[in-house]
């Protein structure tokens, strides 16, 4: 019994931990959008919570490992909390990365256009972390397998950003330091992008049992 209240109360805190991160990259996204510099400090100095978050979970996990021995699903789910929260932390920290840029930004050029397609690939990217965090909460795996295939769909959002910023840039070059900070905003969104289909994927273990990872998920 004192065993399960653990993995619930670690359960209660992983997600908590994907809350700050999700309310972060949403900050950080409308300080983007809006060149708002003091909401990009506001997320700049919000990550030291999920760090903190993170080592909690990480010592959690480990607690659990060296008091109970679990196995089958439950060892599954522990190694599936400590790979995933590995991630949240990182997706944390590219947040932070994105609200740097939009404060540079709101500095040097509060006026300057995004490429069109940065709203489709924010857009993606909400979704994809979203229906990660989903499929952790209901072990969804056909939400999972979702999230995994729409991985592509971002990744040519971020092709197609990059070339119109190097076209920019040979128009523009005295843009190109704010030009090379939006490209960096699309580069960090792949990523978050990217560390949500290692979420989804470590749901899919967890479900499954089954290591996806480099696979195509049907």
């Amino acid at each position: 019994m004192h065993f399960h209240r653990e993995l619930s109360k670690l359960r209660k805190e992983v997600l908590a931990e994907a809350a700050l991160v999700e309310e972060a990259l949403e900050k950080a996204i409308l300080a983007f959008e809006t060149r708002d510099e003091r909401l990009a400090q506001d997320v700049i100095d919000g990550d030291r919570r999920i760090d903190a978050m993170e080592i909690d979970v990480e010592e959690e996990c480990l607690k659990i490992l060296a008091l109970h021995n679990p196995v089958a699903v439950d060892l599954r789910f522990i190694v599936t909390v400590l790979k995933m929260n590995n991630d949240l932390e990182r997706m944390g920290d590219l947040t932070v990365s994105i609200a740097r840029r939009a404060a540079y930004v709101a500095k040097r050029d509060p006026v300057m256009e995004m490429p069109p397609e940065f709203k489709d690939m924010i857009r993606a990217v909400r979704a994809m972390l979203k229906q990660s965090l989903d499929a952790l909460i209901h072990s969804d795996e056909d939400l999972a397998a979702e999230v995994c295939r729409n991985d592509d769909e971002v990744d040519q959002y971020k092709r197609t950003i990059n070339s119109q910023i190097r076209d920019r840039i040979v128009e523009r070059p005295q843009d190109a330091r704010t030009l090379l900070k939006m490209m960096d905003v699309a580069r960090h969104l792949e990523r978050i992008a990217d560390l949500s289909t290692n979420i989804a994927e470590d749901v899919i273990y967890l479900v499954r049992g089954e290591i996806v990872r480099h696979y195509a998920t049907e």
